[in-house]
């Protein structure tokens, strides 16, 4: 049996305005359809609660009759297994996945109720309410309440990434000696391991460590393949009977080779720059210290975690981290802390450039960049001004209230491509598309809001900085 789908108006009729409005309610079908579909699985799941062995069909002819089964986590009814097979076909999927499917339905309704409801109400994405299930399927029914909360605050304007990553936090928090447990068993399952040559003569080299020390080989092998490339006189063979150079990746390989030889890598950190000459005498060495690879890491702690309180730490880039494993992380390392910085300060220069003082407060009170929808690290961004620098315009236009984490890509966008931004105090941002689509950007993602709206929010952003204006000119 096949369907037609009978458009409205046919897609190649639409302008662009029509096109954006036409993706948004396909995106709000596709949502329903999706919600429509846990609800079936779940109906089917009620309709198949009764226990068969129990019924007045009930029969024992063999040891393969149905029974009552748990698909879902601690607080789910139960369900017949043999009505999978059916339902899987009238999926026409493997039974397994309609098992799955069932079993997530299950969890979000009785263990993930506030996270149900943004489900239901079409403003996040199924599948990722599906793996949150999924990632909290093992706690208990009380333990699981901490993360309902906190993903239903934040699943319909985070990205899925940060959801999933505050989701894996949250489950360590409700159970923090089954973490360590599985962390223990982890550890029992490191490893080194080799492949056998290929045609070419290479082999592979895999690993299976403490995410710590992947962070200090990391740093050290970067550190070698910078020394390396500055050196052609240790690179000569890798590059025989070649016209190239070597990249970055295949210095790194070859970095990563040095490091069985540690006499020689302790000669090459002290003499990076002094090809075939002496190596300097003990006294002239540099201290252990200077030989190790800097790194910097970033580590958000509540307040709890400082005051002993056991809590999970977010490590950027690693993400949600014990406590004690960031002291394994750090075990090997000098250790310098810097001040805690004030996210609420606020400063302003004259000059195009943003000072570094702007930048990191910017990219702490985001975290991710502020453009809609989007997911990449604010570390790995450009910083905007939301309302473009006019060198004749007045002194103070690059500061703190007048600055947006951008990607190269969404800052040309912004820049020229008829987008409009306007920041409204420290961390909110309110944007215009091209064709007038409106979002609002901040700590808790993004959120779809209507032109009303967005211009109410640019007269009270106007009239905030007018007030300020009128402050500052009165002040003695």
């Amino acid at each position: 049996m096949s369907t037609t789908v009978t458009l409205p108006v046919p897609i190649e009729d639409l302008d662009a305005t029509g096109v954006l409005h036409r993706t948004e309610t396909a995106l709000q079908t596709r949502r329903a359809a999706e919600v429509e579909d846990l609800l079936l699985a779940l109906h089917w799941a009620d309709l198949h609660a009764a226990d068969p062995r129990r019924g007045p069909d009930s029969a024992r002819v063999w040891g393969g009759e149905d029974r009552l089964v748990d698909l879902g986590g601690d607080g789910t009814p139960r369900v017949q297994e043999l009505c999978l097979p059916e339902l899987a076909t009238a999926r026409r999927v493997h039974t397994l996945s309609a098992r799955a499917v069932v079993a997530d339905a299950l969890d979000l309704r009785h263990r993930l109720p506030a996270t149900w409801a943004v489900v239901q109400a079409g403003h996040c994405e199924v599948w990722v309410a599906r793996r949150v299930a999924a990632m909290s399927r093992r706690l208990d029914q009380t333990q699981v309440g901490i993360v309902d909360a906190a993903v239903a605050d934040s699943i319909a304007g985070d990205s899925p990434s940060r959801v999933l990553e505050l989701a894996e936090a949250k489950v360590i928090e409700a159970d923090l000696a089954a973490h360590a447990a599985r962390l223990e068993a982890e550890a029992r399952r490191r490893l080194v391991a080799v492949s056998r040559t290929d045609k070419f003569g290479s082999r592979n080299l895999f690993a299976r460590m403490e995410p710590g020390d992947v962070v200090w080989v990391d740093a050290m092998v970067d550190r070698i393949a910078d020394i390396l490339a500055t050196r052609p006189d240790l690179v000569a063979d890798a590059v025989a009977g070649s016209d190239r150079t070597l990249d970055k990746q295949a210095l790194r390989a070859l970095a990563l080779g040095w490091l069985a030889h540690p006499a020689a890598v302790l000669d090459l950190l002290d003499n990076p720059t002094a090809p075939g000459g002496p190596v300097e005498d003990q006294e002239q060495r540099p201290e252990p210290r200077r030989r190790t690879a800097q790194a910097v890491v970033y580590v958000h702690l509540h307040q709890a975690a400082c005051e002993g309180t056991d809590a999970v730490a977010r490590v950027e880039d690693l993400g949600p981290t014990l406590l004690a494993q960031v002291v394994a992380l750090l075990r090997h390392a000098h250790v310098s802390l810097r001040p805690v910085i004030d996210l609420h300060a606020e400063g302003s220069t004259s000059s195009y450039e943003f000072p570094e003082s702007i930048r990191e407060r910017a990219r702490l009170r985001s975290l991710v960049e502020a453009f809609p929808h989007a997911t990449r690290s604010s570390r790995r961004t450009d910083m905007d001004h939301p309302v473009p620098y006019d060198p004749d315009g007045p002194p103070g236009q690059t500061r703190d209230t007048n600055a947006a984490p951008l990607t190269r890509t969404h800052h040309r966008a912004k820049t020229h491509a008829g987008w409009t931004v306007r920041q409204h105090g420290l961390d909110r941002h309110y944007w215009r598309t091209p064709h007038g689509l409106y979002r609002e950007t901040g700590p808790a993602g993004t959120r779809v809001i209507d032109e009303t709206t967005y211009h109410r929010a640019v007269k009270r952003i106007a009239l905030d900085r007018a007030l300020d204006a009128i402050e500052k000119s009165l002040r003695p």
